[in-house]
């Protein structure tokens, strides 16, 4: 049974050289949360006062504004970073996608990215092998899958790296939001993949700024502000709250049951 439960949890990055505020600016833009001034080395809290509990079968997607610790809790979650205090155990096989990019090589082919990739992402090589022609077929690029990835545009990138992350079997999927440089014909055909990624999922945390995309990946939201969780429970009140109006006024009968129906995700402010 896959589960993830974090206690009480802070992640702090020391700055030991910080007598510019271009650095601190940097850094903080990257990790999100807030500078401490207390200590003689300007502390980054990244994360502050995380408790939370999630089982299989969540969906949680994470809101809020560039900086406010959403990357760095799905580090947290995945077990890429560990807690400066507090607790967090994670039980079940973690794929983390944070960046399309990350184990791709610029200098080799389509072909062989594809393996890579999948091996990074806890795949065998036999398991990819049997996928190679599925994701070729589904990334369009026809020959230029024998070419090298630097000669590829940004989208051709995209299309290559989804086409691999959609094929995995994760039994815990971290996902940040990183799909729009596709063109808009491939990014409805590479939609309906990602919910059948997410369908074979045990458990999904999604952090985006697209209101479509939680809507068809999740059923229920936490709210991140300066390293905290400012709000959690249905996506639809989490949504409207962080917004200010409701997203899904719009949205079918059907749509709205099902996220308003959802289990508000468990844990403490």
């Amino acid at each position: 049974m896959v589960s993830i439960d974090v206690q009480n949890a802070y992640v702090d990055f020391p700055i030991f050289d910080a007598k510019t505020r271009s650095l601190k600016k940097k850094v903080l833009g990257k990790v999100g949360g807030k500078i401490g001034t207390e200590s003689k080395v300007p502390i980054i809290e990244a994360l502050q006062d995380i408790t939370l509990s999630l089982r299989e079968g969540d969906r949680v997607g994470l809101v809020g504004h560039n900086g406010a610790g959403k990357s760095t809790l799905l580090r947290l979650l995945s077990g890429i970073y560990e807690p400066t205090r507090g607790l967090a155990r994670v039980e079940g096989k973690v794929a983390p996608v944070f960046d399309l990019g990350v184990g791709m090589d610029p200098e080799i082919s389509g072909y062989e990215n594809i393996m890579i990739r999948g091996l990074f992402l806890g795949m065998t090589r036999k398991q990819m092998e049997k996928r190679v022609d599925d994701i070729a077929e589904f990334t369009e690029l026809g020959d230029y899958l024998q070419m090298p990835l630097r000669t590829y545009s940004t989208g051709m990138r995209v299309r290559l790296a989804l086409g691999v992350v959609t094929t995995i079997d994760p039994e815990i999927l971290i996902l940040d939001e990183g799909i729009g440089a596709v063109d808009a014909a491939f990014l409805n055909k590479a939609r309906d993949r990602l919910v059948d990624l997410v369908n074979r999922s045990g458990m999904l945390v999604f952090a985006s700024h697209a209101d479509d995309l939680l809507l068809e990946l999740c059923t229920t939201a936490i709210w991140m502000d300066e390293g905290r969780m400012k709000m959690r429970g249905g996506l639809r009140e989490v949504l409207t709250a962080y917004k200010g109006r409701d997203p899904f006024e719009n949205i079918s009968a059907e749509a709205a049951q099902r996220i308003d129906a959802a289990p508000a995700v468990q844990g403490g402010e």
